[in-house]
């Protein structure tokens, strides 16, 4: 299963996990929040109306934010 990462191009902490991600050779999908409402809203019922990013699901697990190592 592919992994989606929420975030916005500007956020220090979404462009480190997307990085994360693509030097661990793992699958993720990038998803910019800003460019579409309805990804917004998809990331809203996933972070349970949290407004903070990255949101991280990966296996069915939902993370906020990002503090490196994954």
């Amino acid at each position: 299963m592919v992994t989606l990462i929420f975030g916005k191009d500007s956020c220090p902490y979404t462009s480190e996990a997307r990085s994360d991600y693509e030097k661990s050779g793992k699958p993720f999908q990038y998803v910019n929040v800003l460019k579409d409402n309805a990804d917004l809203k998809r990331m809203l019922e996933y972070s349970k109306g949290v407004r903070e990013v990255p949101v991280i699901v990966e296996d069915g697990k939902v993370t906020i934010g990002y503090a490196g190592g994954s």
